[in-house]
């Protein structure tokens, strides 16, 4: 009889917040995310951003406890420097870092032409445009988006039936990103629509989990949304 092993899960890192005022919770900073601004641009975490991050990862990362190094067999993480900074200072008190890679997969949503813009001044340009049902002009459409999140879900189901049916790797797998490209990675995970993801609200900083029900992997599900915001 094959091992029985616990399901896998997907973690998912949202770094960035908008309401600097908010400092119990654990938020990645950036001068882009005060002003409600929008984009892939390389925008670094403020200085309150960073020592947030740090007050918090201790209570999240670490052994045996949300986010444990052992059991997270590799990451993948957005190359802007919001992110990367994010998840260093995630792990940098354990003095462990998971096997990770930068990757252009896991970036947000490219606005094109909206690139920076607030969405009171998209508004002004385009009245009617929601990013879910147009895209974006210049910038990746909704085709494309959903094909890239598509792509990221294929490879971290691979990395699940490997540990499960196989015994490869370890347990879980870490995605540190962005706002849209989190809510359209749920969406999808679970087999919705991308339009759908509008209605999930994650949480600048927060962290999602991704896994599945019943034992199958065949049934993915969502187990946890903004979870560090209860912590």
């Amino acid at each position: 009889m094959a091992e029985s092993r616990p399901m896998p899960r997907l973690f998912i890192v949202r770094h960035g917040h908008r309401n600097a005022s908010d400092s119990e919770r654990f938020q990645g900073q950036t001068e882009w995310s005060q002003n409600g601004q929008t984009g892939r641009s390389d925008i670094p975490l403020t200085n309150t951003g960073i020592e947030q991050v740090k007050k918090m990862a201790p209570l999240l990362v670490g052994d045996g406890l949300l986010l444990d190094p052992k059991n997270i067999c590799t990451a993948q993480v957005s190359p802007r420097q919001r992110a990367t900074k994010t998840f260093h200072l995630l792990f940098e008190h354990t003095g462990v870092f998971p096997h990770y890679v930068l990757t252009e997969e896991v970036r947000e949503w490219d606005y094109g032409d909206y690139e920076g813009l607030k969405p009171a001044e998209i508004k002004k340009i385009n009245p009617t445009w929601k990013i879910w049902n147009d895209g974006c002009p210049g910038g990746e459409s909704v085709e494309e988006m959903q094909a890239r999140v598509d792509r990221v879900i294929k490879k971290v189901r691979e990395y699940h039936r490997e540990y499960k049916e196989e015994g490869k790797h370890t347990r879980d797998v870490l995605i540190v990103a962005h706002g849209h490209f989190s809510r359209v990675l749920i969406s999808r995970w679970i087999n919705f629509p991308l339009c759908l993801g509008t209605h999930f609200n994650v949480e600048p900083g927060s962290v999602s989990i991704l896994s599945y029900n019943h034992d199958s992997l065949d049934e993915p599900a969502l187990n946890g949304l903004n979870l560090a915001t209860t912590v």
